[in-house]
C-alpha cells in the first residue's frame, strides 16, 4: 500500500513539473487581461451574452411566440420592459430567446471554418510548390469578392433559412484562417527546431501538427474572438436582407427587419435588437483586442517582472 501510495506521489510530482511551465504562462496571460480594463469590460459583456443565450428561454416573462392582437405596439412599461411588435409579442422575451441563435451561428460557422482554414493553410505552407498555388489562388478567388456579397449568393442559391446562412458564411469564411496559418507556416518551417524533426526522419505531416499549428495558435485564438463578433454581424445582416432566419424566429436581425416599417410609429422595435447585436460585436471586439495584447510576446515580457514579483517567482 505504501509503495503504490509513493507511486502515487511521484506521478503527481513529475505531473506538476511538467505543468508548472504552462500554469504560469496561463496566469501571466489572465494577469495581463485583468490589467485591462477594455478587455474586462468586453468579457463582461460576452459573459452576459453567453448567459443569456443559455438561459435566456427559462428568464423571458411571456412566451416569445404568443400574439396578442389587442396589445400591438405597446411602448415600453412596466408590463412590457422593452415593450411589443406589431402581433403583440413581448420584445424583450423573443431577444433572450434569440441571442441562442447569434450564439449557435457564430459557433457553428467558426467550428466548420477554422478546421478547414487550418488545414489548408497548414499544408500551403509546409509544402509549398504547386499546392501552394493551388491553395492560395483559390484563396484569392474568395477574397476577390466582398464576403457579404458572396455569402448572399450562397444563401441565394441554398435557400432562405438561417441554417442555409450558416452554411454559406462558412463556405466563405475559411480562406481567412488559411492566409493566417499559411504565413505562420512559412515562419516557421525553416526553424532550428522543424530542421532538427526533419532530421530526426518526422513526416511532413508530423511537424505540422507537433511544430507548425501550436505555433499559430496566438493569432488563431486573437481572430477566432474577433471574428465572433463579425459572424453575429453578418448573421444579423443575412436575416435583414431575408436570405437568414424566417418569421417567427426571433433572431435579432430579423427583428430589425420586421420593424423597420414602423420605425416611426414604434422605433422600439428595431431600436432594441439592433442595440444588442452592436453591444455583442462590442464586447467580442474589445475581448479580442485584449486577447492579442495578452498572447502579444512584447507586451507579456514588460509585464512579466511585475507578475513575477506579485506572485513571488
Amino acid at each position: 500500500m505504501r509503495l503504490e501510495t509513493l507511486a502515487l506521489y511521484s506521478r503527481y510530482r513529475l505531473l506538476k513539473k511538467r505543468m508548472k511551465p504552462s500554469i504560469k504562462e496561463l496566469g501571466l496571460t489572465l494577469y495581463v487581461l485583468r490589467k485591462s480594463l477594455l478587455a474586462a469590460v468586453g468579457s463582461f459583456i460576452v459573459a452576459t451574452f453567453i448567459f443569456i443565450a443559455i438561459f435566456g428561454s427559462y428568464i423571458a416573462p411571456y412566451d416569445p411566440y404568443e400574439t396578442d392582437i389587442a396589445n400591438r405596439f405597446l411602448s415600453p412599461s412596466p408590463s412590457h420592459l422593452l415593450g411589443t411588435d406589431k402581433l403583440g409579442r413581448d420584445i424583450l422575451s423573443r431577444m433572450l430567446h434569440g441571442a441562442r441563435y447569434s450564439v449557435r451561428a457564430g459557433l457553428s460557422v467558426l467550428a466548420i471554418a477554422v478546421p478547414i482554414g487550418i488545414l489548408l493553410g497548414g499544408i500551403a505552407g509546409l509544402f509549398g510548390g504547386w499546392i501552394d498555388e493551388v491553395v492560395m489562388r483559390t484563396t484569392d478567388v474568395f477574397l476577390a469578392f466582398p464576403y457579404l456579397i458572396l455569402a448572399m449568393s450562397f444563401s441565394a442559391a441554398l435557400g432562405p433559412s438561417l441554417v442555409n446562412a450558416m452554411m454559406a458564411l462558412s463556405i466563405v469564411w475559411w480562406p481567412l484562417y488559411t492566409r493566417v496559418v499559411r504565413g505562420q507556416a512559412l515562419s516557421v518551417r525553416e526553424s532550428t527546431y522543424v530542421e532538427a524533426a526533419r532530421s530526426r526522419g518526422a513526416s511532413r505531416f508530423s511537424i505540422m501538427f507537433r511544430h507548425i499549428l501550436p505555433n499559430c495558435l496566438s493569432p488563431i485564438l486573437v481572430t477566432f474572438t474577433l471574428d465572433m463578433g463579425a459572424i453575429i454581424t453578418a448573421t444579423a445582416a443575412l436575416s435583414f436582407l431575408g436570405f437568414g432566419a424566417q418569421p417567427p424566429l426571433p433572431e435579432w436581425g430579423r427583428m430589425v427587419s420586421d420593424g423597420r416599417r414602423y420605425l416611426l410609429q414604434a422605433w422600439w422595435v428595431s431600436m432594441f435588437p439592433g442595440f444588442a447585436i452592436a453591444l455583442t460585436v462590442l464586447g467580442f471586439n474589445l475581448l479580442g483586442d485584449g486577447v492579442r495584447d495578452a498572447l502579444d510576446p512584447k507586451l507579456r515580457r514588460l509585464t512579466e517582472v511585475k507578475w513575477r514579483k506579485r506572485i513571488g517567482f
